[in-house]
């Protein structure tokens, strides 16, 4: 790396670690923190640049940032697999950080306490996927489960398997949750169907349904709020 380029010949003010450690980690932008997880840079571009170019290949968007794989960020000249494999933990992380604060909660009772479920398990998905949060009587969360990863399109949720692994966990309760990686969040009428016909079959077995929701981004539709739970 050139001298130019080095961050050791920066202003202090201006080095990631320095400045968090005299200002805190929230006086440092996007980039800067991710530049102190990619510690060093490469010949020609320091570990900000590189962090920056992430970035903008994720429209400056961390989300989008998370939906990158491996691959993709390697694309990026001086990110080889070492940094790549970093920055795609660090976004992983910050997921099950996001997730952690949802299953804390003491129950569920709205449609936004299952959201915070949710959202981190499906937001960043490119493709479609199932998921399942059983519960006790009490609404607390016994288990979390992707049952089902689909296309870009559509899944498919077996009801049997759901309902089988709702017995074994003694679960009284079920909440449902997939993601549209297009972003409309408008219910297509398969879903509507499937959530009837896992309702249905799930109070067969004094189970209750207590919402279906769907994840569209950072957007999301529960199916009980719009009636159909």
């Amino acid at each position: 790396m050139s001298d130019f380029n080095s961050i050791k010949n920066w202003l202090e003010d201006d080095r990631p670690r320095e400045k968090m450690m005299q200002k805190g980690a929230a006086a440092l932008t996007d980039a800067e923190l991710l530049a102190i997880l990619l510690s060093t840079g490469s010949r020609n571009k320091s570990a900000v640049d590189l962090a920056k170019e992430a970035l903008e290949m994720a429209h400056n968007n961390l989300r989008e940032l998370g939906r990158l794989n491996i691959d993709e960020l390697q694309k990026i000249n001086g990110i080889g697999e070492a940094k790549a494999i970093i920055i795609s933990a660090s976004m992983e992380l910050g997921r099950r950080r996001q997730l952690a604060a949802g299953l804390e909660r003491k129950a569920v009772r709205t449609s936004a306490d299952a959201v915070e479920i949710f959202m981190p398990i499906l937001q960043d998905l490119n493709h479609e996927a199932f998921c399942v949060v059983y519960m006790n009587q009490a609404c607390k969360v016994i288990k979390t489960e992707l049952v089902s990863n689909g296309g870009l399109t559509a899944t498919v949720a077996d009801i049997r398997i759901i309902l089988k692994n709702a017995l074994l966990c003694n679960a009284n309760t079920l909440l449902l949750g997939h993601n549209h990686p297009s972003g409309n969040k408008t219910p297509s009428e398969q879903d509507k169907i499937l959530t009837r016909k896992i309702k249905e079959a799930a109070a067969l077995m004094d189970i209750k349904l207590l919402d279906h929701i769907i994840i569209a981004g950072n957007d999301y539709l529960s199916l009980s709020d719009e009636g159909y739970c």
